[in-house]
């Protein structure tokens, strides 16, 4: 009976299981697999000016601040058949290494171009739609959590001045030239819905979750870096946000949103402009204060570029300019908005400054003030760097880009900020899950 048993069951089992992991040593990259299991992890959530994750077990919520990082290639790394999903896999796996939580990455791509997710309104490129299920997927077992931007302002990756010319293509009355028709134009703010119609209700094809019911998404952003070509269309863009938000909100109630604004404080606020990096800022069509303060908006975003906001201005202007430029925005989050404030993109070009030192000293000014918001449990929660790159994936590099670990200094910066913040809430609960164990 043993050696029938042996020969029959037993040995074509074992002949599979080797040829599965043959398969996925050596081809790992090109083959996807069902997720069996995936970690526990809470949603968050805010609570007055500060995030919490919730915990699903009883009401004792913990406090979440945040550091964390923007490596907007994830998606288009991870297409199907490509041999880099590994270099995603190592960007994620380094940055909860490196103790941080949170990662911004794009989740659009946009027009008649190869790899694109919408390839026109309301068609998609399944194969680049479980390029972001892989993503997402990544993220969860490394326990990150993705903040996921719907459109870019730019032109980058079809951008808004996509939607408008798919609108122009098809004939559509009434849209002007300007891109601020994608603001205001009743065809294209459908086009746009149905892209976040499509994302929202994903069913991921990796995990089975629906993005709407994923964990490991931190929250959605409406644009990234949403501006008008004047002030004139400023309300326009009140009312699109305002209008998105509530959409994204009826489709799904567990995330948060977000804009995705730059911080620039505009003509409705001009008794805060001396904190704006030129006048030129307050003549984008946003406002920090006011498409902030929309209901359906949790958080506030904000943007922090001294290097190219001050071109000529030494270290020490920048610095100063970046002190004010975070203090101004904490004590709005604070005092006005009664919102969590997260700097979500913190760029410093080690091209501009030519000394590694210099980028480090703006970095740890902005780290400095999350951490002390933090000891205070105030409404600076947390702040992204811009941007974090892997070997190999040099193409997606710009002035404001590194690869940390060559550069141990600021390495060293990048994950005491998480070993700090990881220590004042190091009695909640969920402490083990928000901070990673091996990073301090």
């Amino acid at each position: 009976m043993v050696p029938e048993w042996r020969d029959r069951i037993l040995y074509p089992l074992i002949g599979i299981l080797t040829i599965s992991a043959l398969l996925y040593l050596n081809f790992n990259d090109q083959l996807s697999f069902p997720v069996l299991w995936q970690p526990t992890m809470g949603f968050v959530a805010t609570n007055a000016t500060h995030f919490v994750v919730v915990s699903e077990k009883d009401d004792n919520n913990s406090v979440l601040y945040v550091n964390g990082w923007n490596s907007y290639w994830l998606m288009e790394k991870s297409i199907w058949g490509s041999s880099s999903r590994s270099k995603v896999s190592k960007m994620l796996k380094m940055g909860a290494k490196m103790g941080l939580t949170v990662c911004r990455t794009w989740a659009f791509s946009d027009g008649n171009v190869p790899n694109a997710l919408q390839t026109s309104p309301g068609v998609f490129n399944e194969r680049v739609f479980r390029a972001l299920d892989y993503v997402i997927v990544e993220a969860r077992k490394n326990r990150i959590r993705l903040i996921l931007s719907l459109v870019n302002n730019l032109n980058a990756f079809g951008g808004k001045a996509q939607y408008v010319r798919w609108a122009e293509e098809a004939g559509v009355n009434n849209v002007s030239s300007s891109d601020d028709s994608f603001f205001s134009h009743p065809t294209v703010k459908d086009y746009y819905k149905a892209y976040v119609k499509a994302i929202l209700t994903r069913k991921n094809s990796l995990s089975g979750v629906k993005y709407a019911e994923e964990p490991a998404i931190f929250a959605w952003e409406l644009m990234n870096e949403p501006r008008c070509s004047s002030n004139t269309s400023a309300p326009v863009l009140q009312t699109w946000i305002t209008e998105m938000a509530a959409y994204v909100k009826s489709l799904d109630k567990k995330h948060l949103v977000t804009v995705g604004l730059e911080g620039f404080y505009g003509l409705k606020t001009a008794q805060r402009s001396s904190a704006n990096p030129g006048e030129w800022a307050a003549s984008l069509g946003s406002d920090f204060v006011q498409n902030s303060a929309i209901n359906n908006i949790d958080f506030a975003s904000v943007h922090a570029y001294p290097d190219s906001w001050i071109q000529h201005g030494d270290l020490e202007a920048k610095a100063n300019f970046l002190s004010h430029w975070v203090d101004s925005h904490i004590s709005d989050g604070q005092n006005v908005l009664k919102k969590p404030v997260l700097f979500t993109e913190v760029g410093s070009s080690l091209h501009m400054n030519k000394k590694v030192e210099d980028v480090n000293l703006l970095l740890k000014t902005v780290y400095d003030r999350i951490y002390e918001s933090a000891k205070k449990r105030q409404a600076g929660a947390g702040a992204l760097i811009w941007q974090l790159l892997v070997e190999g994936v040099e193409e997606y590099s710009d002035q404001f880009s590194l690869v940390a670990w060559d550069h141990p200094s600021t390495y060293k910066l990048i994950t005491r900020q998480s070993c700090r913040l990881r220590r004042i809430f190091s009695n909640d609960k969920a402490s083990e899950e928000l901070q990673s164990e091996d990073s301090c």
